[in-house]
This record gives C-alpha cells, sequence and structure tokens, in this order.
C-alpha cells in the first residue's frame, strides 16, 4: 500500500480569522522510531482557542495546524517505533502520544521531568510549511516524531476520552499529585468552568472532597459542573472579588478550602485564590499562563502559611494514568455529555470559533466525516 504524500489539514494561517482548508505535504520517508497516523479523533482544548484568536502567539508560528488532544491508527511506522512501554507499535493500532521531548537536556535527564524539557515539542510549535509538517491534530494524517512518548490504547477507553488525556485529563490529574493528592472530606474550590475545571470537580468528588465549589461560568457549564461532582458553585458573571470569597467562605463554614485549583487564568483568580484558602491550605496555579502579573496579598501567604505550587500540563506518566482513569470510573459519571457531536474537518473553523465564545466545552473533529456532516452522536 502506498502511503500518502499529502494531507488534507486545517491550517491557521492569519489569527482570528476562518482556517484555511489545504493539501500539506507529508515527509517523504519516517525517522527511526516515528509514525504516520490516521486521525480518528482530536478534541479542542482551551490553548487552541487562545492560539487561534491570537491570544497566545509565538513569533513565526503560522501557518500553523492547530490540535493538540488526537488519537489515530496507525498507517506506517519507522523503524524500531516502540510505545513508553516498550511495546513494538505496529500498523492498524490505535495510540495516543504525549509531547516530543528531546531526553538530553537537564530537565529531562537531571530533573528527570519531561514538561521541563527546553525543547518540547508540541504540535502548535510546529509550522506547517516546514518538515515534519503536521505534528497538529487538524488534519486527516499526522506525524507522530521520534522524540514524541507513544502509548497504545486499550479497546475499553473511547476515542473521544483517550484524546482528551492528551491535555485537558492529564493535566488535572498532574495538577492533583501536584498538591499531594485530594484527602478524604477536604474542601475543595476550583476555579474555573472549563473542561478542566468540570474534569477536576470530577477527580475531586471521586477523590473523597467533601466540597467541592467552582467558581466560573457560564451559567451552563456551572451546572455541568454539578453534574460531575461539584457540591456549589459560585458565578463570576454580575459578582465583585469580595463577593466571591464572601460566598466561599460562607460555604466553608468561615474556614476557607483546603485546595484551591486555578484552572482560570483571569486576572484576579491569584488575589481570590488566596482569600479562598484556609489556613494551611494549598493554592495550586494551572490557569495562569499569560505574562502579566496579578496581585497576591503575600501577607496573607505567610499568615496563613499557604503551600503555593505550580502545575505544568503533563507527561506521559499523567497520560497513562488519565487512559487508566477513564478506565477505572468509566460508569462513574456521563462523561461523553464533556464533548460535542463530531464534525468533519471542515467545520473545524466553526468549531474554534464556537470553542472561543465557551459554546462549547469539549468540540470534537472526526476528520474520516465527510466534509460538511456532523455526527449525531460522540465518538
Amino acid at each position: 500500500m502506498a502511503l500518502p504524500t499529502t494531507t488534507a489539514a486545517a491550517v491557521l494561517t492569519e489569527h482570528g480569522q476562518p482556517l484555511t482548508l489545504q493539501d500539506v505535504p507529508l515527509p517523504e520517508r519516517l525517522e527511526p522510531g516515528g509514525a504516520l497516523v490516521r486521525i480518528t479523533c482530536t478534541t479542542l482544548c482551551g490553548t487552541d482557542a487562545h492560539l487561534w484568536s491570537g491570544q497566545m502567539s509565538l513569533p513565526g508560528m503560522l501557518p500553523m495546524i492547530l490540535g493538540h488532544e488526537m488519537v489515530g491508527e496507525v498507517v506506517a511506522t519507522g523503524a524500531g517505533t516502540v510505545d513508553t512501554l516498550g511495546r513494538p507499535v505496529n500498523v492498524g493500532d490505535r495510540i495516543g502520544w504525549s509531547e516530543s521531548t528531546c531526553g538530553t537536556c537537564y530537565g529531562c535527564s537531571v530533573l528527570r521531568q519531561p514538561v521541563a524539557c527546553r525543547d518540547r515539542g508540541y504540535g502548535f510549535r510546529q509550522r506547517a510549511d516546514q518538515p515534519p509538517y503536521v505534528t497538529g491534530g487538524l488534519a486527516e494524517y499526522c506525524v507522530v516524531t521520534p522524540g514524541a512518548a507513544k502509548l497504545l490504547l486499550p479497546a475499553d477507553v473511547k476515542d473521544t476520552w483517550a484524546a482528551m488525556s492528551g491535555c485537558a485529563a492529564k493535566t488535572v490529574l498532574r495538577a492533583v499529585e501536584r498538591t499531594g493528592g485530594i484527602r478524604t472530606g477536604s474542601t475543595v474550590v476550583i476555579q474555573g468552568a472549563g473542561a478542566l475545571g468540570i474534569f477536576a470537580a470530577a477527580v475531586a468528588s471521586i477523590s473523597g472532597a467533601a466540597a467541592v465549589i467552582v467558581v466560573g461560568g457560564p451559567d451552563d457549564r456551572l451546572a455541568a459542573a454539578t453534574r460531575f461532582g461539584a457540591t456549589a458553585t459560585v458565578p463570576v458573571e454580575a459578582t465583585t472579588t469580595d463577593e466571591r470569597a464572601s460566598r466561599v467562605l460562607g460555604l466553608t463554614g468561615g474556614l476557607g478550602a483546603d485546595h484551591v485549583f486555578d484552572f482560570a487564568g483571569a486576572p484576579t483568580v491569584g488575589e481570590e485564590a488566596v482569600a479562598f484558602a484556609a489556613q494551611r491550605g494549598t493554592i495550586t496555579v494551572v490557569g495562569s499562563t499569560g505574562p502579566r502579573p496579578a496581585p497576591v496579598a503575600l501577607g496573607t501567604v505567610m499568615g496563613k502559611e499557604l503551600t503555593v505550587v505550580g502545575s505544568l500540563n503533563g507527561d506521559i506518566a499523567d497520560y497513562y494514568r488519565s487512559i487508566e482513569f477513564f478506565r477505572t470510573f468509566a460508569g462513574r459519571l456521563p462523561w461523553d455529555e464533556l464533548f460535542s457531536a463530531p464534525v468533519a474537518l471542515s467545520e473545524a473553523s466553526a468549531s474554534v470559533d464556537a470553542m472561543s465564545r465557551l459554546a462549547q466545552i469539549k468540540a470534537v473533529i472526526d476528520p474520516r466525516l465527510p466534509s460538511g456532516t456532523t455526527a449525531t452522536t460522540s465518538t
């Protein structure tokens, strides 16, 4: 079987403008340890919406192919390609993968933390007009580079769940691990009601938290958070920082929260997290990715003896744990409600726009669908 030399892809050529459907070249040969996959599912992340709008931008990044949460069927491999557990990767296998890492820098070799790799290779760091051309998920075919840690996927984990594990789910699980775990009977405040915040509510609930309070919006997402384990919600719309702090304190008997997770990144998140936290509580910063400084009352951090922890995305270990989480708790919560009905690659532009307007929690793209069509159920 002859391998494709080009692939259809939805390419971002200008921030804030519709993605353009293009035929993008594929490498002439695969490097040892690499693979070519046919994408079966890509789920969009808030980062994709931010990159599309220009809220996040890197010098010289365009043109590029969005999408870093995806699953694919292997159509070809380079020599010696194995997954992270050393299992051979063969044509026909279904795989997921984490971002590529160099394996030799200080972060990789001394810290032994792939997230600290100095040359970590997200798909959105790869231009679509330079080899290997296609490492993002909004394409029919995608190149999985040798440095990307691959994982053969179990049959009982749906494509959508496995794709979401590629960023959103593994980010939440890493943040929980970084904070030392959620103690049974503890109080948790989650800032943000996007996919990460809603999934975090589920994780906190499953971990045995006595109270899970989600601060965010809009109202339909707060309602979703309730279905996924939130015991109370606090809207950000039409409320002030002081009003939100007062509400959280009221919900916690005046004590505040043992754990505060930032999955929002809004300008007042730091100030509010310190106000929400209980004496000797822990604040885990995940969503505040921008360069703008945020006011934080360091005197209160000292007086409450707070622990402040940063947590960055996740690596292949977190990806593996996310897959196992979905396997273990497959029937616990209505996970499929997180995902919109799959649409064709031709509808990817509309899906990114919908994500930017908070109209969908998790948009789903299935490049196998005929152009202009939408599936009736989640993958």
